[in-house]
């Protein structure tokens, strides 16, 4: 079980956006997220796909939706806990098994992802720097975490 209980995105579009971590949903995400995160990977790295009254997706160093971290792909950890406003989830491929380190977090309910991607975690704080990010796939000057620290 993991030792970290929030995560604390800082975005440029205004401030902390604290993130209740569940790994009673999703250990081994909830893990890879918190050490990503405390090795410095997420920092600087941009919301590269925002999608209003859908979801804000980062977690990818280069910026383009198409990369990871170097560790390893992660098996699916479905679970029934809705993707409503403020939830954080996996990001993936077509493959089940294939979040490594990009996520999104719901703006609104998608209730239709339910059961098909891995929750990790929901916002409990910030919510409106969330809704402040720049709109586009890709946002023409996309907002980015300077900093994530898990806890």
């Amino acid at each position: 079980m993991s030792d970290f209980s929030t995560l604390t995105l800082t975005l440029d579009s205004g401030g902390d956006v604290v993130i209740k971590l569940r790994p009673d949903l999703a250990p081994k995400h909830v893990e890879r997220i918190a050490s990503l995160a405390n090795s410095g990977f997420y920092d600087n790295v941009v919301f590269h796909r925002v999608i209003d009254g859908f979801m804000a997706q980062g977690g990818d160093p280069t910026g383009t939706g198409t990369s990871g971290s170097k560790e390893p792909n992660l098996p699916a950890e479905f679970s029934s806990e809705p993707h409503v406003r403020g939830v954080c989830s996996m990001a993936r491929t077509m493959d089940p098994n294939s979040a490594n380190s990009q996520f999104f977090i719901c703006l609104d309910d998608a209730t239709f992802l339910d059961r098909q991607y891995t929750v990790w975690g929901e916002v409990t704080q910030g919510m409106e720097h969330v809704d402040a990010l720049p709109k586009g796939e890709p946002p023409r000057t996309p907002g980015k975490i300077l900093k994530a620290t898990a806890a």
